[in-house]
């Protein structure tokens, strides 16, 4: 494999020092819903605003290793004409990159979908490692719901997860690999356990067939946790115990993280979940147990800065308190008391 050492070297930075990442990766679309939202102008020019507030976020490399950009971002500059790759050096954090191509219907299997672009991924890939990308990110979504999800589309989700991330590193770049099961539906805590552990486990087989080398990964995953209309939603710390106790039987010790998303979780949730397993597991799993937020992070700022930039100043506070209160949970050392 290419540069063993340094791609097992920026796996292991982007989960040191109790730091996580930050995921500003939306899709236009995705993007363009949340300001609209907000009632901010869905516009090119506002998306970069927005996210060169982001990533000038004061002291953010605190509390943050990385940063996951999506392509358009990646062709911007900011005011000052820097580009983006530049400016998120330049603020000490490690600058990568989503590279699916987005979700499409999954044929023959109402109610599912599928990730694509692997078409000439290779040579995206290359294009993004000589404009400075470390890593890259590639997220697969899994539905839990009536007689779904398929073993067509776990097995299908786990094949292309492994091209992707073998193809990553060939070109020279961390994957960081995620699929994620949805919290969208009724499921209990139990059923979104046996999802994901299937689901991770069937992942880890096609890893090992395409030859990946899971030093040099990075996994990122959902937390176990009941669907948003489940009428049992589990206290904390039966989120932390459920999520390790999949984790511990389905990821190999060889991956040096795991970096948590939020989800649709409330920032604060996200919050208490990750410190509820750091605080309880941190010194027995062969892991790090990291978090990569994208609005249990963005959301605060993005709602105090409404596309003012009068109010930047104030949403790059609430930005920073909100990946502050990350870093203290991968700690352990979260609280109530944080958030007044």
């Amino acid at each position: 494999m290419k540069n063993f050492e340094k791609l097992n070297e920026t796996a292991r930075l982007l989960v040191a020092g109790d730091k996580g990442l930050l995921a500003m990766d939306e899709s236009t679309s995705t993007c363009n819903k949340r300001f609209a939202a907000l009632n901010i102008p869905q516009t090119s020019e506002m998306r970069r605003m927005y996210r060169e507030m982001l990533i000038t976020t004061p002291g953010l490399n605190q509390c943050i290793s990385g940063v996951i950009l999506y392509d358009e971002t990646l062709r911007q500059q900011l005011d000052d004409g820097r580009s983006f790759i530049q400016a998120v050096k330049d603020a000490g954090l490690l600058p990568g990159i989503k590279v699916d191509a987005g979700l499409k219907d999954f044929a023959g299997h109402p109610g599912e979908k599928i990730c694509e672009g692997l078409d000439g991924l290779g040579e995206r890939l290359a294009e993004y490692g000589k404009m400075g990308a470390l890593f890259s990110k590639w997220r697969a979504v899994i539905t839990i719901g009536e007689g779904i999800p398929s073993r067509a589309l776990i097995e299908a989700n786990a094949h292309i997860l492994a091209r992707y991330a073998a193809l990553s590193q060939e070109a020279g770049l961390v994957p960081i690999v995620e699929p994620e099961v949805l919290m969208d539906g009724e499921h209990t805590l139990e059923r979104c356990g046996e999802v994901t552990e299937e689901m991770i486990k069937n992942l880890f087989y096609q890893l090992h067939i395409q030859g990946v080398c899971l030093e040099a990964m990075l996994l990122k995953c959902n937390m176990v946790v009941p669907g948003l209309a489940c009428p049992v939603q589990n206290p904390v710390d039966e989120v932390a115990n459920a999520t390790i106790r999949c984790m511990l039987r389905a990821v190999p010790a060889a991956v040096p993280g795991i970096v948590f998303l939020s989800g649709g979780q409330t920032s604060e949730l996200a919050s208490a979940r990750l410190n509820a397993m750091n605080a309880k597991y941190k010194n027995q799993v062969p892991w790090q147990l990291s978090f990569s937020y994208a609005r249990a992070i963005q959301q605060p700022g993005m709602s105090v800065w409404a596309g003012n930039p009068a109010n930047i100043e104030a949403a790059q506070k609430a930005i920073y308190h909100r990946a502050m209160c990350n870093y203290s949970a991968r700690k352990g050392e979260y609280n109530d008391e944080m958030e007044k």
